[in-house]
């Protein structure tokens, strides 16, 4: 359970570090971010889990996420994993949205990626342990949050591991990877032909076979040019409402894809997460 530091900066009283290590749900190195912010000495704290969308690092919300400020205030340790494997020995492919960069939190079952692509054992076992033995993280106070592929990726991932997600949000999530090209490209490449494996990579077609969620905040943009063909918030709150599942669903005017997007809501998102996990 061992990670080397790459980089510890401190910001609004706490520490922003980034750390990498040896994984064997994924075979290579990988890199992610932590910010722990300022507690008593002894003191465990709720862990608030960020999904990164497609082409994206850790870097991208470490970065541009302006999540610091609300997590210092509200006690809140922020995780930010990468979104694939990375490595010369890792195979790949040309386009943005399949390979690296692009691994949809999925355990793949087709060659050449079945080796490789495994985050959804990453995120879901392995780089959980790692944060609760070496940081003052408080496991059972867990929430998750997500933008684009990373929305997906919170969803699906808090819909199959309820009840140990006590809060869940997104930022402009991919809703239904059965029902959008993106979707259709990773799960066909990653999952294979049949598609009703791909169901419990769809967060629609979760909550239609009845997993549920405590409640749920998401968050997104009109002027966002996935919206129609790839994003389809519709879905989701259509599920939601037949399912009976509390969701707080904001079409914020004028807004896009970007992470000018995501800083804008972020403060917001880390304060509806402190009032589930603190």
């Amino acid at each position: 359970m061992s990670l080397t530091t790459l980089s510890e900066n401190r910001s609004h009283g706490g520490i922003q570090g980034v750390y990498d290590h040896t994984s064997d749900a994924v075979g290579t190195t990988m890199t992610f971010s932590v910010y722990v912010p300022p507690h008593e000495a002894g003191a465990k704290l709720p862990v608030l889990w960020y999904l990164s969308g497609l082409t994206c690092t850790h870097a991208n919300v470490t970065e541009k996420g302006a999540y610091r400020r609300a997590c210092a205030e509200h006690g809140i340790i922020f995780v930010a994993p990468d979104t694939s494997p990375r490595g010369d020995d890792v195979p790949d492919d040309e386009a943005y949205d399949f390979g690296k960069g692009a691994g949809f939190y999925v355990n793949a079952l087709q060659e050449p990626w079945a080796r490789n692509f495994r985050m959804r054992s990453y995120i879901e076992d392995e780089l959980p342990a790692l944060i609760a033995a070496n940081f003052p993280a408080d496991m059972a106070r867990q929430g998750i949050t997500g933008h684009s592929m990373g929305g997906h990726g919170a969803l699906t991932i808090a819909l199959r591991n309820q009840p140990r997600f006590k809060s869940v949000s997104a930022f402009a999530p991919i809703v239904s990877p059965l029902n959008c090209p993106w979707g259709e490209k990773a799960l066909g490449g990653y999952i294979g032909p049949d598609k009703d494996k791909w169901r419990e990579y769809d967060a629609v077609a979760l909550i239609e076979d009845g997993a549920r969620l405590p409640d749920l905040l998401v968050d997104q943009g009109t002027a966002d040019n996935f919206l129609t063909e790839q994003l389809k918030t519709g879905l989701l709150a259509l599920a939601c409402k037949k399912a009976g599942i509390p969701a707080t669903i904001r079409m914020q005017e004028g807004y896009d894809h970007s992470y000018y997007f995501i800083e804008t809501f972020m403060e917001d998102h880390v304060k509806w997460h402190a009032g589930r996990l603190i």
